[in-house]
């Protein structure tokens, strides 16, 4: 039997990183683009991708606009972000 892969919310929690309060750009950014490969179709409103991040509003915005940015999330109508090729 397989093992169950983390949540990107369990790997956050546990990057030394994240609990020291110094989680940098560049891993941030890797580690979304991680979260939405492995689940392909995942949608995220930006309050949602905040909770998950454990960001406030205007990083988590940063984050998403980078990320829209360079071409790997887009906006949909509704106002969430999912993967350009989705």
């Amino acid at each position: 039997m397989r093992p169950k892969k983390e949540t990107f919310a369990q790997r956050r929690l546990a990057h030394p990183l994240h609990r020291a309060g110094r989680m940098d750009f560049p891993t941030l950014l890797q580690r979304v683009r991680s979260e939405f490969n492995e689940m392909p179709g995942l949608r995220l409103t930006p309050a949602q991708a905040g909770r998950l991040l454990g960001l406030d509003a205007p990083s988590c915005q940063r984050v998403l606009s980078a990320l829209v940015q360079s071409a790997f999330l887009r906006w949909t109508h509704d106002g969430t972000v999912v993967r350009a090729e989705s």
